[in-house]
């Protein structure tokens, strides 16, 4: 499924439920492509980033921990579980152009789960934060050094007020 909203470039959305409880795959979807659509809009308005003529796709792999830990173990030697892990199809550096695939997110639902809970805030939310941030990453967009989380979860910040959702930052130090 693809979406574009007026003055916004078109994601591509592609959907699979690999593990866990994740409820109705349709609002899950729904949920993805609004905060894909905010965010690329986002970028290409106030980034000028670049996007192809044809909607560049983005999957969207739905996760449980035990999935979630076994990837984050092969990929980055840390045998645990995440909230979100974000694998781009080609390398990108912000400004760049993208290919016709984005790559991949994926998403873990107890980890998402527990630090919903913990951070006192709807799931749906916590969710939506968690695709953006895996959006941007997509993009080359990264949070290793003090100024690039900065400058990433700026956005990040601002992608989500436009979709009328709180900082998930709030008066925290980068991650």
């Amino acid at each position: 499924m693809s979406v574009s909203l007026a003055n916004a470039p078109a994601i591509s959305l592609a959907l699979a439920v690999e593990a866990g409880a994740w409820g109705d795959p349709d609002r899950i979807e729904a949920l993805a492509l609004t905060a894909l659509e905010a965010a690329a809009r986002d970028l290409s308005e106030r980034e000028g980033q670049p996007f192809p003529a044809e909607p560049p796709e983005v999957s969207l792999v739905l996760a449980d921990d035990a999935m979630m830990a076994e990837i984050n173990a092969q990929w980055r030697a840390q045998p645990k579980p995440t909230n979100v892990l974000s694998f781009p199809a080609f390398p990108l550096v912000p400004g760049g152009l993208p290919g016709p695939m984005l790559g991949d997110i994926i998403l873990a639902r107890q980890t998402i789960e527990r630090e919903a809970g913990e951070l006192d805030k709807p799931l749906d939310e916590h969710i939506t934060h968690l695709v953006v941030h895996g959006f941007l990453h997509l993009f080359g967009y990264d949070h290793i050094e003090n100024d690039d989380a900065d400058e990433m979860e700026a956005i990040e910040t601002r992608i989500l007020t436009s979709l009328n959702l709180s900082d998930p930052y709030g008066d925290t130090e980068p991650v």
